[in-house]
């Protein structure tokens, strides 16, 4: 499932910071159980030297579970997680090659930013002034170069995670693993990280796994995003793809919106779905019923008295309105249109409803 990276994403020997060209990561056939709950059933993905693969899926899929695999902190029932083609499925946590990065910052409070970052170094006994060196190095690489007397307590949050960052990049890992490390941070600040947490992981070239449960978060950062879900691999694609050609209807509905229209195979491989017949993208349910998975760009809605439709409410997103519309015989129906020329379509108004000749989606009808 691997995807070969463009030339500018390859990085080679070592980068900014002093880290190591990112290693590459495997998992083969993962499976993790707790009683009679299965996290992970049979996980196989590929992840590229230097590549940042972001983890998504809802709660209970198995991707805080894989993360842990890969740190060492789980141990698999089944399987192999390989570094550089090296099985590492036994070493114990403190002699693998990862640094990891946490939701909660996990930072000790009666340590400065400085001896926070040089934590690990200290454990490993390198001497004062090289430990020292390193930290106002990395803080300095983080953002924080001013910092390094500072204590948790004296720190915003995006501050103190920026530190755990340079912390976890101190021993130049080869692989960086993020658990969910921006879910504790407002809105604002958590937009400003994530930029920085991907240029920096551009410049080290370090090999990155995210977990996220935030969509906007893994298509905005990653090379690729792997969707899982009931511990099993969906899909795992660059952002685009995976937005624009999903390969199950679960991961069409998880990322993203979408719309589900009845339609009717005509079995000339075409579905008719509000009145228009459109190539299906995909695999074709036994059957002539069917429900049609369209997102709400590819809904086309004007004003029209004599319009099937109905404008239930218009919420403004600034160049996007997204409309929720009432269709008698489909239900409710979401488009996204642009704001200019939404403006007739207000809350009441009546409009004909129609949609954009691209391929689709189809799956078994529920009724």
């Amino acid at each position: 499932m691997s995807t070969t990276l463009p030339a500018s994403r390859k990085p080679a020997g070592t980068t900014a910071g002093g880290a190591p060209a990112g290693a590459r990561l495997e998992f083969r056939g993962l499976r993790r159980t707790f009683g009679s709950t299965v996290a992970l059933d049979g996980l196989d993905l590929t992840i590229e030297p230097g590549e940042l693969v972001a983890l998504l899926g809802p709660s209970g899929c198995g991707k805080t579970t894989a993360l842990r695999v890969v740190a060492g902190f789980e141990q698999p029932d089944a399987g192999e997680v390989l570094l550089d083609g090296q099985d590492i499925t036994a070493v114990p946590a403190n002699r693998r090659d990862a640094g990891m990065v946490f939701q909660s910052y996990s930072l000790f409070p009666n340590l400065s930013a400085r001896d926070n970052v040089a934590f690990g170094l200290r454990v490993r006994k390198v001497g004062a002034a090289q430990r020292h060196e390193r930290a106002a190095e990395l803080l300095d690489l983080v953002g924080l170069p001013d910092h390094g007397d500072r204590y948790p307590h004296q720190m915003s949050g995006g501050q103190q995670q920026r530190v755990a960052l340079a912390r976890a990049l101190a021993l130049r890992p080869r692989v960086l693993l993020l658990d969910e490390p921006l879910s504790a941070l407002d809105a604002k600040v958590r937009a400003n990280l994530r930029e920085e947490i991907r240029r920096l992981q551009l410049s080290l070239g370090i090999t990155t796994v995210f977990v996220t449960h935030d969509q906007e978060e893994a298509l905005s950062m990653a090379d690729r995003v792997a969707v899982l879900n009931a511990g099993k691999l969906e899909q795992c694609a660059a952002p685009a793809e995976l937005y624009e050609r999903p390969a199950t209807a679960f991961v069409a509905e998880f990322v993203g919106t979408m719309n589900r229209l009845p339609g009717r195979l005509t079995g000339s491989g075409t579905v008719e779905v509000l009145g228009a017949r459109l190539p299906v993208d995909g695999p074709v349910p036994a059957g002539g019923d069917v429900e049609v998975l369209v997102r709400p760009e590819n809904v086309t809605a004007t004003a029209d008295a004599d319009g099937a439709a109905t404008v239930v409410s218009a919420s403004f997103f600034g160049a996007v309105t997204r409309l929720h519309l009432d269709l008698p015989g489909a239900g409710p129906v979401k488009a996204d249109l642009p704001s200019r020329t939404a403006g007739d379509l207000v809350p009441g108004a009546r409009a004909a409803v129609g949609l954009a000749e691209r391929p689709v989606l189809v799956v078994a009808s529920a009724a």
